[in-house]
C-alpha cells in the first residue's frame, strides 16, 4: 500500500522551482532515503508531505488525503529537523512528559532511556542546547513518538560520528520492533545505505531515480584499465563518471547493462571490474560534470 503519492507536484518560490513536476510513490512500512545535494528540493518535498507547505500545482496524497493543514496527517505523522521550536518556558523533562498527549503511540520509557543514554540535562531548555544536543533531543521526540509516518530531515546535523552510529542503530532497532513509514533525508549516504530499503534521488526538484537499495548497488559497474580499451567498451553505454588516472589508464562508472559474457570478456582484456557504491553512484548521478571537480582544472 502507498502511504504517499505525488503526481506532477511543483513548489515554486518566486520564479524558482524547488520541486518541479515530481512523481513518486512511497510504500507503507519502509525506510526510504530522500537523497540529493543542497538545493535539490529534499526539505521542500518533505515539508509538503508533512503538510507544512502548500504545493503550487500537482497533487499530493498522504494517508489518502491532502496533507496541507490536515488534522489526520498531523495526528499520524511527525516532521523532525534542526529548526523545531518548543515552548521556551518548558524544560526538557516537561517537554518529554507533555509529548504523550500529542502522540498516541508515544513511548515514554524509550524516550527517557534515550534521554539518559545521551546524557542530556532534564532541567535544560531546548533553545539553550548546542547544535548536537538539539539534534539529539529532536531525534528522541521523533523515534519515541512512533508515528505511522516519521519524517527525519537531516536528523544527524551537528552529531559526531559515534553519536550518528548510535542514532542509526536506535532507529533500526525500533523500526524492526515497530514498523512504520520512515523518510530519511541525509548528506551521509555512505553511512545510511545499509539502513535504507529504498532510495529517492532528487536533482533540481526532479526525481532522478527511485528504487530499492539492492538494485542501486547493482545499477552500475566500475571499469579500470587501458584508456583505449575502456573507450571501446563504453562507447554505446551510459557513462556516469569518467576520470583519467594517468597517461594510459582511466576509470569509468558505467550503467550495468552488460551480459555475463561481456563482463567475462572484459576481464580477459585486463580490465579491472569493481562495484560502484550506492553513495558514489548518487554523487555521479547528481553532478553536472562526468569527471567531477577534476573537470574544473581540465584544459579542454
Amino acid at each position: 500500500m502507498n502511504v504517499i503519492t505525488c503526481s506532477n507536484v511543483t513548489k515554486q518560490f518566486g520564479k524558482k522551482y524547488a520541486v518541479n513536476g515530481l512523481n513518486c510513490r512511497i510504500e507503507e512500512n519502509k525506510i526510504t532515503g530522500v537523497i540529493g545535494r543542497n538545493g535539490a528540493g529534499k526539505s521542500t518535498l518533505l515539508k509538503m508531505i508533512a503538510g507544512y507547505l502548500k504545493k503550487s500545482s500537482g497533487d499530493i496524497s498522504v494517508f489518502g488525503t491532502h496533507p496541507f493543514n490536515s488534522l489526520d496527517v498531523s495526528i499520524n505523522s511527525i516532521y523532525i529537523d534542526d529548526q523545531m521550536i518548543f515552548p521556551p518556558s518548558m524544560q526538557l523533562e516537561e517537554l518529554l512528559e507533555t509529548a504523550g498527549s500529542f502522540y498516541p503511540n508515544w513511548d515514554e520509557k524509550l524516550a527517557w532511556k534515550l534521554f539518559h543514554y545521551f546524557s542530556l540535562d532534564k532541567k535544560q531548555y531546548h533553545h539553550h542546547l548546542s547544535k548536537g544536543q538539539t539534534s539529539t533531543f529532536n531525534f528522541i521526540i521523533g523515534i519515541a513518538s512512533r508515528c505511522s509516518l516519521t519524517i527525519l530531515d537531516e536528523p544527524v546535523s551537528g552529531l559526531d560520528a559515534g553519536a550518528r552510529k548510535d542514532f542509526y542503530r536506535a532507529l533500526l532497532k525500533d523500526y524492526i520492533a515497530y514498523p512504520r513509514t520512515i523518510l530519511l533525508s541525509s548528506h551521509h549516504m555512505e553511512e545510511i545505505e545499509d539502513l535504507l530499503e529504498d532510495v529517492l534521488l532528487l536533482k533540481e526538484g526532479r526525481e532522478i531515480l527511485h528504487m530499492p537499495v539492492s538494485g542501486l548497488k547493482e545499477f552500475a559497474v566500475g571499469l579500470k584499465g587501458s584508456k583505449k580499451v575502456i573507450s571501446q567498451v563504453v562507447k554505446d553505454k551510459k557513462v556516469f563518471f569518467y576520470r583519467d588516472l594517468h597517461s594510459h589508464m582511466s576509470y569509468a562508472a558505467v550503467e550495468n547493462t552488460f551480459t555475463k559474457a561481456e563482463l567475462q570478456n572484459m576481464r580477459t582484456q585486463d580490465l579491472f571490474l569493481s562495484a560502484v557504491s550506492a553513495a558514489d553512484l548518487c554523487i555521479y548521478l547528481t553532478q553536472d560534470e562526468k569527471g567531477g571537480i577534476d573537470d574544473v582544472f581540465s584544459e579542454s
